[in-house]
């Protein structure tokens, strides 16, 4: 063989040993592509909670499924949690018992919610001690991954006679959340004495409404609540009629009454005054042309707001800056806010100068001068 087909020889071994070396270079890119391009899977979960009898000490989740594991938050409405479930690792857990909270002040009765949360600290659930920056809920189209149950205690049978009994509860299917609704009870007596009993109203956990009932012995009379939905989240809520140890609940489909936005009503070199419709716990933030946020309301509830002011923060200068007016959910003081989506995964925001959003303010109070 000649040296220069030798040459050639080694020259192509070389070649695919180089092609060989660049596949498998690029296979290892491609299966590590999540960490090298910072592309990671959102957190999943579910829960199934039932309606059941217990003791008022623990609860028991039917079952519930955690992609990185967490813990299942028990709440009354209230701000502080009732109990904690031991860590939950990754995969699906059935019939879990979660114990009341040593220092819970509430016995876990009544119209209870379940919440799945992330363990993002990896030092025992800490959501509340961090006031929401860690340990947060798992998510599903934007929404705590929760289910809610009617505990009711285990009480011997004299006990249980004397409460009135909830037979019924006729309540709509669906409503927006800017009406006023009725639903209707069943209340009977069931003892042969005429008794006087609290019978309260709940949605979502909150007690709306309560009224004094009094019945003769064996009598039984229709109960009706006018329920404003005002403030109440969008989606799926239960609603529910108790009486000091019965209950019946059933659900109602919430719908925002109106399309989510925000409009800039007037601007300054201190703040921006924005009308606003949010479906979700949230607040208004503005931005700069870079994207980052200059300035922010207080808090809001899902609702329609006027006047909504955002305050911007100190040492800023955007006189001439285009900037944007957006809808977040969640708290103002958070870390790292999440813009707010509507159902169409669309940003809901506008643009604006301060020049024009004061011009126009300016421009429609001499209209309404001149109309006066």
């Amino acid at each position: 063989m000649s040296a220069k087909s030798t040459l050639g020889t080694i020259k192509r071994v070389g070649a695919i040993l180089i092609a060989i070396a660049i596949v498998l270079a690029a296979g290892i890119v491609v299966g590590q592509a999540p960490a090298i391009f910072g592309v990671e899977n959102d957190p999943e979960a579910s829960i199934e909670f039932e309606d059941q009898q217990g003791d008022g000490e623990s609860v028991e989740i039917g079952e519930v499924t955690l992609s990185d594991g967490g813990f299942v938050v028990i709440t009354d409405g209230g701000d502080e949690p009732l109990a904690v479930s031991d860590y939950l690792e990754s995969g699906t857990h059935e019939n879990v018992t979660i114990e009341r909270g040593e220092d819970a002040e509430a016995e876990l009765v009544g119209q209870l919610t379940a919440t799945v949360h992330q363990d993002t600290t990896g030092d025992g659930y800490a959501y509340e001690e961090t006031e929401g920056e860690e340990d947060r809920p798992y998510l599903e189209n934007g929404f705590p991954v929760s289910d809610t149950a009617s505990v009711t205690t285990t009480v011997d049978d004299d006990a249980l006679s004397d409460s009135f009994t909830v037979d019924s509860i006729d309540a709509p299917a669906a409503a927006t959340t800017n009406e006023t609704i009725e639903i209707t009870a069943e209340i009977t007596n069931p003892t042969e004495l005429q008794t006087q009993q609290n019978v309260e109203f709940r949605l979502g956990g909150t007690v709306l409404e309560q009224q004094v009932l009094e019945l003769d012995g064996d009598e039984t009379r229709e109960v009706t609540f006018q329920i404003d939905t005002v403030g109440a989240p969008p989606g799926e809520q239960p609603i529910g009629v108790y009486t000091d140890a019965d209950g019946a609940v059933t659900t109602i489909a919430l719908e925002f009454h109106t399309d989510p936005a925000v409009e800039v009503v007037d601007a300054s070199e201190a703040n921006v005054t924005t009308d606003v419709a949010i479906p979700v716990d949230g607040f208004v933030g503005i931005e700069a042309e870079n994207g980052s946020l200059v300035g922010t309301s207080d808090d809001l509830d899902p609702g329609e707001h006027s006047n909504v002011t955002a305050e911007f923060d100190e040492d800023v200068e955007v006189d001439d800056e285009e900037l944007t007016a957006a809808l977040y959910e969640g708290e103002s003081d958070d870390d790292e806010p999440t813009p707010f989506e509507d159902d169409d995964g669309e940003r809901v925001e506008t643009t604006f100068t301060i020049a024009d959003a004061a011009q126009e303010e300016d421009t429609e109070g001499e209209a309404s001068e001149t109309e006066t």
